[in-house]
């Protein structure tokens, strides 16, 4: 597999379309679109408009600015640019999905962040003596958090997890490195002695 291909893959692979935000929006559109259309049918038949009418909405919206207060016109013109901003992102920024890629050389694998944490996880859990269920490890596109809750009698330092989860980050030889966080959380007094 030539190496635009593999590029190509990768990138289907670990981004997602924006087909359901603009199924959304397509929706919406046609919808507004074939309201409006069934008011100016019903107004050019001379029949009652269902809500309002053209030359209502059209008075209405000519009106606005001075029929309202002005705070509630502002506040109206905010709520819509925020909606087009939305819009306009989505439009624009490619969706992420949470998968990470391991590669070699000329290969490359695709792997879900859950299966990073858990690797992860165990390995932090083999080298410390911590049961596996103390150890909760949380993988996003650019980090990898640790929290290690030892309990309150077991030596542990920040420091050694930290070098134990860079070292294990690092022999994942993903395409995009991840920074780790190490937490340890120590039980409190009022759990110890319950």
């Amino acid at each position: 597999m030539s190496t635009s291909a593999l590029r190509r893959v990768v990138r289907r692979e670990t981004h997602s379309p924006r087909t359901v935000a603009m199924f959304v929006a397509v929706i919406v559109l046609i919808l507004a679109l074939g309201y409006v259309a069934v008011e100016i049918v019903l107004y050019l038949a001379g029949q009652p408009a269902l809500l309002l009418g053209p030359g209502a909405g059209l008075a209405w919206l000519v009106g606005l600015p001075t029929a309202q207060p002005a705070g509630l016109v502002t506040a109206g013109a905010a709520v819509l640019a925020l909606v087009g901003l939305v819009l306009m992102v989505l439009a624009v920024t490619p969706g992420r999905l949470s998968k990470q890629v391991v590669q070699w050389g000329e290969r490359a694998v695709v792997v879900d962040n859950g299966v990073v944490a858990a690797s992860l996880a165990q390995h932090v859990s083999d080298e410390t003596g911590i049961a596996r269920e103390n150890i909760v490890v949380g993988v996003g596109h650019r980090t990898a958090d640790v929290t290690v809750r030892p309990g309150a009698d077991v030596p542990l330092e920040a420091s050694d997890v930290q070098r134990i989860a860079d070292a294990e980050v690092e022999s994942y030889q993903l395409a995009r490195s991840l920074t780790t966080r190490v937490r340890i959380e120590r039980p409190k007094e009022s759990e110890v002695d319950a």
